[in-house]
């Protein structure tokens, strides 16, 4: 064999040895790159519309008016909500966590948890937009939406001794209902990471203005103490040892369709004791509000009231996931009730 030859093979050899080295290398930095571009919660790179930002708390108190008075908009087990107007206009909703709940979690890391939450994005959810935290203070920020919740239109909980609401006809109930069951879903299924929400009850559903419903305050029950735990009372199956799952959502939602359909409160739980046994003796007309009246057509209240009977009165491994109850909703919210 020539030298020439030889050569000609120790070439070729070479530009082998250089295209593998090459093609090692491009894989080295595709893994590296995609690593740096991955989604963190902590990343404070990510722009405004993946998750929610910090904001000074001066910002927030120049935004609320020094967290005046004329600004609060509701109250909950968890804090004050006022209403907050940015520099720029922007108007916003602030829940300020009561500061005992903030001395009582000093370990919680709480941007990174709020962050997180951020994710969930769909039109029955109210979305996160930023927080707040400085020594003995807690913020979260969420999108304004001059809504009232589910708990005013069923017991005229005004708070500002208004007038009650009128009755919500039937049509509107099951379109409340098919709102809030696929936010629900979403935050269950559809947001990445996904989102038990943890105290479903009339107050964390909120109405628009066309009676679309939009869940809020979800995932925050890592803010709660034992006070506030109590106050979930009858919205969660403590039969089976209280805890933040997915199947105590789904019982929580049974409960709130059973206060769609009856119109009286939980009452710690008392109205699943009372509307369990009516609805399995296919007593449903006797469960339904009577200012609303009983339809011509009961199927599809008959059907609502089936599916609460699923979610609140099944063990936790018999229950129906949200998906589910989306889909069953969503088709009986089609019905042409007017």
């Amino acid at each position: 064999m020539s030298d020439h030859h030889i050569s000609a093979i120790g070439q070729d050899f070479l530009v082998v040895i250089i295209c593998i080295a090459l093609l090692i290398l491009s894989a080295i930095l595709f893994i590296l790159c995609k690593k740096r571009h991955a989604v963190d919660p902590d990343d404070t790179s990510l722009p405004a519309a993946l998750h929610a930002h910090s904001h000074p708390l001066s910002d927030i108190e120049a935004a609320t008016d020094g967290f005046h008075l004329s600004q609060i908009v509701g109250k909950g087990h968890l804090g004050t909500v006022y209403k907050a107007i940015s520099a720029t206009g922007d108007v916003f909703a602030v829940k300020r966590i009561h500061p005992h709940l903030v001395l009582g979690n000093p370990g919680v890391s709480f941007s990174s948890r709020i962050r997180s939450l951020s994710f969930a994005n769909h039109p029955n959810v109210v979305p996160i937009v930023g927080f707040s935290e400085a020594p003995g203070e807690r913020v979260i920020i969420s999108e304004f939406v001059g809504m009232k919740s589910l708990e005013y239109y069923l017991h005229g909980m005004t708070g500002d001794g208004g007038p009650p609401p009128e009755a919500l006809n039937w049509g509107l109930r099951l379109r409340i209902a098919a709102g809030a069951a696929r936010g629900l879903e979403h935050l269950h299924e559809g947001s990445a990471p996904s989102v038990v929400h943890g105290c479903i009850k009339p107050s964390n559903v909120m109405i628009e203005a066309n009676f679309g419903a939009r869940v809020c305050d979800y995932g925050l029950t890592f803010l709660m103490g034992p006070s506030e735990r109590r106050g979930m009372l009858g919205y969660v199956d403590d039969g089976e040892g209280w805890g933040v799952c997915k199947e105590n959502d789904v019982y929580g939602f049974g409960v709130v369709l059973l206060e769609l359909l009856s119109g009286r409160r939980s009452e710690g739980g008392l109205v699943v004791e009372w509307a369990l046994p009516l609805i399995r003796e296919g007593k449903v007309g006797e469960v339904l509000e009577k200012r609303v009246g009983v339809p011509m057509d009961m199927k599809p209240l008959a059907r609502m009231a089936k599916v609460a009977s699923a979610c609140v009165g099944n063990g936790r491994k018999s229950r129906p996931s949200m998906s589910h109850v989306a889909a069953i909703l969503s088709c009986l919210e089609m019905h042409p009730y007017v």
